[in-house]
């Protein structure tokens, strides 16, 4: 049986269908096909929010937080399909960095209301755009027609999926 050969190696039969990519009897295969095409685009994103000192998930909370209302921590875990640990825990590392304000509901003091504070507004600003450059880089390699029916198709797949993830408002 044949080892798996590193780059540049010379080949036999066996060696190059080791180093084929991706493997054929993955490359049909849905959740490989995700998985590695998000892998892609956190090596492209990664390093464009370094200089902000924030990471997906962190840019993610402050996208949802600047929507124009004041939402509670369960809102926004809720907005973002998330588990309120994992959101008290985002919303920790934020509030230590300057990006984020908590404070009691003005109505109902047992609710924390989240805000973006003006230096989580400029960094938000700055890291989506450098955010949209790095997946612009990512998806050159399909051109912008292909780049925008590869966004649709993939709200059209986790649209149905957020109907019950949605808040639920609760009436007067």
């Amino acid at each position: 049986m044949s080892s798996v050969a590193g780059p540049g190696a010379a080949g036999s039969d066996d060696d190059q269908r080791a180093e084929e990519w991706p493997p054929a009897s993955l490359a049909d295969r849905l959740g490989f096909l995700l998985k590695h095409a998000q892998l892609g685009l956190a090596e492209h994103s990664e390093p464009a929010l370094e200089p902000f000192g924030i990471g997906g998930r962190e840019l993610a909370v402050l996208s949802v937080l600047a929507g124009g209302e004041s939402l509670s921590q369960h809102q926004a875990a809720q907005r973002l399909a998330i588990d309120r640990t994992t959101m008290v825990t985002l919303l920790d590392g934020l509030e230590a960095k300057g990006l984020v304000e908590r404070h009691p509901h003005p109505s109902d003091r047992r609710r924390n209301v989240v805000e973006l504070t003006p230096d989580g507004r400029r960094v938000l600003d700055k890291a989506t755009r450098a955010t949209r450059e790095a997946e612009r880089r990512f998806l050159a390699r399909l051109g912008d027609v292909e780049g925008e029916r590869l966004r649709e198709a993939l709200r059209a797949l986790i649209t149905p999926m957020a109907a019950h993830r949605r808040p639920q408002t609760r009436s007067p």
